[in-house]
């Protein structure tokens, strides 16, 4: 047993340097090759073929739902469809591709992944999700180009309540990354779930991850593709939903998890599972673009003052302080 407290992302703050050479936060670089550290959750309430325009236009990268097929981002396939896939020769030589998996701890994960990298060695791969930072070590000397980290902690997914299995996110992403320090080629760490403000997504980048993985948050943009509606009761179209919240009537989303039975049942599946996941209507708090900017400003501003000038001089190189309930209800306004 592990007998070490583990800690969350209010466990923590992010440290300022102790001198800044930083004159103007116009000097920090916030992006990797144009695009910010920042990957649409594959989930049909957030991102799909009709919006994905509008995450690209905002410097976000792209992962699709599921029987979403595009150029330009992740494509995403179960653990069966891959290797279905992998026997037919059916996988692009310099595609991009998730193998989107509840437990990421599967041996046959492992060995797949081992499989396609050494079949196609340029196929971009993500791999997850996993919630064990011995798992991380494995799947990067597989050969995984990126995993997602994090189970039971997003908005959508309810595994760690419901079966007790689970890892405090922030001591998740820092144990990998410093696990990836002594890796010959480590695998990009993707925080994928429990960030509900753009301070936990700064400090997911200061313990280390190199992308966050968003779903929430971006569901209640009002260009995210959940259904719409008014007074979270009338279904509306696309249309109405944007002349509404132009004119601010409330207009609300719908989200779910992905392993809800009514996507089981999207999907086809003659069998449904209990569900992991949950489903609710919530209110449309802004637009993307404007979500966006705001976020873009706030990481400039925490990477001055932890002295970086680029993500690779903060990406798990920010001094982080573990704090008490007292303290971050202090400041918790």
């Amino acid at each position: 047993m592990d007998n070490e407290t583990k800690f969350d992302f209010n466990d923590i703050l992010i440290m300022p340097s102790k001198g800044s050479d930083i004159k103007s936060r116009d000097s920090i670089d916030p992006f990797y090759d144009g695009f910010l550290p920042l990957i649409t959750a594959p989930m049909d309430t957030v991102v799909s073929m009709g919006n994905k325009d509008v995450f690209t236009k905002n410097k976000i990268n792209l992962c699709l739902p599921r029987n979403e097929i595009f150029s330009g981002g992740f494509i995403s396939y179960s653990l069966s469809e891959i290797l279905s896939k992998l026997r037919s020769n059916n996988i692009s030589p310099k595609g991009k591709y998730l193998i989107d998996i509840a437990n990421g701890h599967m041996i046959q994960l492992l060995d797949t992944t081992k499989l396609i990298k050494e079949r196609y060695p340029e196929v971009t791969l993500m791999v997850g999700n996993i919630a064990n930072p011995k798992t991380y070590v494995d799947l990067s000397n597989a050969g995984a180009d990126y995993i997602r980290v994090g189970i039971g902690n997003g908005a959508g997914c309810s595994t760690t309540l419901q079966t007790g299995i689970g890892f405090p996110m922030a001591s998740l992403i820092r144990e990998c990354y410093e696990l990836s320090r002594d890796l010959y080629k480590p695998a990009k760490i993707v925080s994928d779930g429990g960030t509900q403000s753009y301070s936990d997504i700064i400090k997911a980048l200061a313990l280390g991850a190199d992308y966050v993985m968003i779903g929430s948050l971006f569901n209640k943009a009002i260009e995210s593709c959940g259904d719409n509606y008014l007074w979270g009761k009338i279904k509306v179209n696309k249309k109405i939903a944007n002349f509404a919240y132009s004119n601010k009537i409330p207009v609300y989303k719908k989200f779910r998890g992905m392993s809800t039975k009514e996507v089981q049942k999207q999907w086809g599946k003659k069998r449904l599972r209990t569900s992991e996941g949950v489903v609710r209507i919530r209110k449309v708090e802004y637009t993307l673009s404007k979500w966006v900017e705001n976020f873009e400003d706030y990481l400039r501003s925490a990477m001055s003052y932890s002295n970086a000038k680029n993500l690779n001089e903060f990406v798990g190189k920010a001094d982080t302080i573990k704090i008490t309930n007292n303290a971050y209800y202090r400041f918790k306004k």
